[in-house]
Formats: C-alpha cells, structure tokens, sequence
C-alpha cells in the first residue's frame, strides 16, 4: 500500500497492492494497521456507497461541525473525476480545488479531513463509489457548495444533477466554519 500527499493538506491518495490473474484482480482497500502506522483514523461511523450514470455530478458535499467528518473515497466499478474543495480557512490552499481520477481497476482511494467538500462526475457508462465515514449522517449538517462556483473546470456543460445540490451557496457567499490545523489532519 502507497500512501502519498495530494495538493491539499491532509487529504492523501492511497495506493492498494493489486493482485491481478486471468480470472481478474482482488484489492484490499483498507488495513487497519497500515493507516495507524500513518496515523490516519480508522474509527468509521459509517459506509455507504451511490451508483452514478455517465454525465451524472454530485457534490460538492460536507458535513458542518460538530459532524464534520473524515472520509475514505473509492471507485468500484467503473471512472469518475473526483473534485476536492479545501474550505478550512488558514489552510495554505484555502478555496483551491484538486481534480483526482479514481477508477476501479487502479483501485485508488482518497482519505479526506474534514472541511474539504468533495464531488464527483461519472465519466464511465456507470460508476459505483464508496464512502468511509467517520461521523454518522447528520441532515441538519449536511450541505455543500454549488458545484459550478468553484474553480474548477469539470468538463462537462450540462451534467445530469440533483435540485438540492444546484441549490447549494456559491463558494463566493459561503463563510466556512472550518479552520485549518496542521496538527489535526490525520487523527
């Protein structure tokens, strides 16, 4: 397993061995005593996975304090273009964005912390992705940034989106309540 930084603090890509032979390939996504040894938690509240049509975009999602959450992010089956948003203010890329491909047969994952929204765009026929959470569901938390205010080019005019995620706060009106400690981006 490669575990690596991407360009936002504390959001990681994690590389898991894969075991490929003619009758396809295993991945083991998650070992607890690999990500202790990074000090990443390993504590999940929750698991929950969604199955997106090509064209279709959802995000940019997060939950607010006090059920602010870390997150591991896979792709099952099928591609996505997964958009990560940095929300945390001090952080050194406040309000920046980083674009990541997950796809299932490279079996790659994200560990987020909180205060980094994230969305996605199915680029595949289908796509299934699956979430890790560290904090239960909490809907009077739950919310997100409209997904075409960030600076971020998703490649994509007219994507297939639900109403409460076009009827999200511009990221230009949003006062984030999240803020950026170095010390606490892993546990």
């Amino acid at each position: 397993m490669i575990i690596e930084s991407s360009n936002l603090p504390g959001c990681l890509r994690i590389t898991p061995k894969i075991v490929r032979d003619v009758r396809g390939f295993f991945i083991k996504p998650f070992v607890e005593v690999e990500y202790r040894k990074h000090n990443l938690r390993t504590d999940f509240a929750e698991e929950f996975y969604s199955h997106s049509f090509k064209g279709v975009l959802r995000g940019m999602h997060f939950q607010t304090p006090p059920f602010e959450c870390f997150k591991l992010v896979s792709c099952l089956h099928g591609c996505i273009r997964d958009v990560l948003l940095d929300l945390r203010v001090g952080s050194p890329r406040f309000k920046t964005c980083e674009i990541i491909e997950l796809d299932a047969e490279n079996g790659n994952i994200l560990y987020l912390p909180p205060g980094i929204a994230h969305g996605f765009l199915a680029l595949s026929e289908s796509a299934t992705v699956s979430y890790k959470v560290t904090s239960a569901y909490a809907p009077d938390n739950d919310t997100g940034i409209k997904w075409d205010s960030i600076p971020v080019d998703w490649g994509i005019k007219a994507p297939i989106i639900s109403t409460r995620d076009s009827s999200f706060q511009n990221l230009s009106d949003y006062e984030s309540p999240f803020v950026y400690n170095p010390e606490e981006t892993h546990l």
